[in-house]
């Protein structure tokens, strides 16, 4: 495999981002993610260290710039900081940049390493700062560890964006006032409409919150006006004026932004994703393990490129509709 092969879908768009998921598991319950009684992978079917590193530096080969780690929560895997340690290696040698998604829970252990390792942002899921609302959508009281770890993170010299799931009836009038604390606190801010992936136990209809009416509450309130900034991700960004902060939002369900995608998902399973919302998948831990596994990947990555459609299909147009894709977004990696 060589940088001269890169990765082009069928509708000329050049994949350059790779979210790759080290685990399935999370210290957390998130309502809108997964259920309380989630069932995890056997960890006999979870890649190797080894693994994850092999398939990383193929897919630097064909031309990913940009790697985030994800989950599950990445933090939880214990041999986690000897990946991300190995990873580091390669930037400027091929890999531009290295990031994590985590809920912070672990944060304030792990920043100072990660920093070490040449991690310079990280994106922390947070969805309130009310602690009775925390352990209400995330079915766990760790509200105070979460904040101890973005502290931990900006004292350890990381840029720490927040993303903040927007829903009906339960943070949406605390949403002027995380923006407000994240602007205060030098952080960035993204809002994301929850998405249809995996059964939970509640209807996520009744919490569907369409960011394009948010957008509107905000702008009576403060003066937006959009940003050219972009980060390689589906946000789309404006500059909040009273603040002086950037504010991001995320709209699978009222703006389809595919037309630019550069960006595929692999599972801890080794599943190559090559759309979120699709149901397209290329076996990579088989490739892996197979006879001649740079050549298998390689054929493995060309199929994701064929196959990797122009659109996701996510929608949330009724009450006691099943989701758009059985798998959880903790399976598939945020």
């Amino acid at each position: 495999m060589t940088a001269s092969n890169p990765l082009i879908d069928q509708f000329a768009r050049r994949v350059s981002y790779l979210r790759l998921s080290v685990i399935d598991r999370c210290d957390l319950r998130c309502a809108y993610c997964m259920p309380e009684r989630m069932t995890f992978l056997p960890k006999a079917e979870v890649l190797t260290l080894e693994e994850l590193h092999k398939l990383s530096l193929g897919f630097i080969a064909r031309g990913i710039t940009k790697l985030r780690l994800t989950g599950g929560e990445p933090l939880v895997r214990r041999d986690m900081i000897e990946l991300v340690r190995a990873l580091g290696r390669k930037l400027g040698h091929g890999l531009e940049e290295l990031t994590l998604t985590t809920n912070a829970t672990r944060l304030a252990e792990f920043a100072d390493d990660l920093a070490a390792a040449g991690v310079r942002r990280i994106n922390v899921s947070l969805d309130t700062l009310d602690r009775a609302t925390f352990a209400r959508i995330a079915r766990r009281d760790m509200l105070p560890q979460v904040l101890e770890g973005i502290a931990a993170a900006k004292a350890a010299g990381l840029a720490v964006k927040l993303n903040t799931v927007a829903l009906k009836g339960i943070n949406e009038d605390e949403i002027h006032d995380l923006i407000g604390w994240a602007h205060a606190q030098g952080m960035e801010l993204t809002l994301i409409e929850v998405m249809p992936l995996g059964e939970v136990e509640q209807d996520r209809f009744d919490h569907y919150l369409p960011l394009d009416a948010v957008r509107e509450s905000l702008a009576r309130r403060w003066t937006l006006s959009p940003s050219g900034h972009r980060t390689g991700g589906p946000a789309r960004y404006v500059d909040v004026a009273e603040t002086g902060g950037r504010l991001g939002f995320i709209t699978p369900l009222t703006y389809n932004f595919c037309e630019g995608c550069n960006r595929i998902r692999v599972t801890a399973t080794g599943q190559l994703h090559p759309c979120l919302g699709g149901t397209e998948a290329v076996d990579l831990r088989a490739a892996l393990r197979s006879a001649d596994p740079d050549a298998a990947l390689s054929a493995g990555l060309d199929e994701a490129m064929r196959i990797k459609p122009a659109r996701h299909a996510f929608a949330i147009e009724r009450r006691g509709e099943a989701p758009t894709l059985a798998r959880h977004m903790s399976t598939t990696g945020g």
